[in-house]
């Protein structure tokens, strides 16, 4: 026995308004909440059966307004949004600060030695490629050989940064070389989102109107959302990789921390876990997710047969820009 959802409910509208910042960080501390990645596979799927069925129009009889909301702040987190399809862990953004707060406290404490710069800059871009394949826009399909490529491109350049500053910091001040791996992992992310998703920029991403009519195919939206990505993700790091390395700089002039030595390496990772519960929300929050593209920008023979169809009608277009 089902019941109708309650009355002007509409289960995949956004709780937040997703047009302001604070609306979106709301929306964002919502669905990275790192307890979700804590929740039974069964439930994530009754969460799932349960959103689809809220779509139908049929709950189960007594479902509250909260039960439906919990749910999809479930469905959110673990289903990707264009396929339904349910994301690997690690790749979730709800996993990005346990995650991201053990490899980059990693990344902060061995920076010193060659072999643990190389280590922990490979681990990273290996986690990064996960996340990135898990959160691409997934109307663009990329092969093997493709993410492939990204991959040994993305970590390519994350050693060559890591490995030329380390050495060339030799000589300078102890803080600078605290701040190579906030260099190596921008200069990775510049590359790695890119080639992982380079089958939307070679073939465009679909743009649709205010309505979701599909009007066709689009790469120079393609390239607005992938850059609007990687400053999400640099952003996401910046705090943590620049002042974290001032702050243990302080530190470790003290007494009591150098007689802690072994300590300094999960205070690291405690610390960057601290900045990342806020920074994975208000990085994903920067830009909106449902991106807009005014019908100039877009390419002229998609604009022309925009207008050839509907006119003035479509001054902006839509797309997913992805995580």
């Amino acid at each position: 026995e089902m019941a109708t959802v309650p009355l002007g409910f509409n289960i995949d509208a956004p709780r937040w308004d997703q047009s302001t910042f604070v609306g979106r960080l709301k929306h964002f501390l919502n669905i990275t909440d790192p307890r979700t990645v804590l929740v039974p596979e069964e439930e994530l799927d009754r969460a799932k059966a349960l959103v689809e069925g809220c779509r139908a129009g049929l709950v189960p009889p007594g479902s509250s307004q909260e039960q439906l909301l919990y749910a999809k702040k479930l469905y959110d987190s673990a289903f990707h949004p264009d396929s339904g399809e349910k994301m690997n862990l690690i790749g979730r953004m709800s996993f990005q600060v346990p995650g991201g707060m053990a490899l980059t406290g990693c990344m902060l404490q061995f920076y010193r030695t060659v072999p643990a710069v190389v280590f922990w800059q490979w681990v990273n871009q290996s986690f990064n490629a996960i996340v990135n394949y898990t959160n691409r826009n997934a109307a663009s399909p990329i092969s093997l050989r493709q993410i492939g490529v990204a991959y040994v491109t993305a970590t390519g350049t994350a050693l060559a940064t890591a490995v030329g500053l380390n050495l060339y910091t030799k000589r300078a001040p102890p803080l600078l070389a605290r701040w190579v791996p906030f260099a190596a992992v921008a200069a990775a992310n510049c590359v790695n989102i890119p080639m992982m998703r380079q089958q939307e920029i070679i073939n465009g991403v679909t743009v649709t109107d205010g309505d979701n009519n599909e009007l066709g195919c689009s790469r120079r939206a393609a390239v607005k959302g992938i850059a609007q990505v990687v400053v999400s993700r640099i952003t996401m790091a910046a705090p943590g990789m620049i002042i974290l390395p001032i702050i243990m700089e302080r530190l470790e002039k003290f007494s009591f921390m150098q007689r802690i030595r072994v300590l300094h390496g999960p205070l690291q990772v405690l610390l960057c876990g601290g900045f990342l519960l806020f920074m994975v929300p208000a990085a994903c929050a920067l830009f909106p997710q449902r991106c807009s593209l005014a019908l100039t920008d877009l390419e002229p023979e998609l604009r022309d047969s925009i207008v050839a169809k509907h006119g003035d009608k479509v001054p902006y277009v839509y797309f997913n820009k992805g995580l």
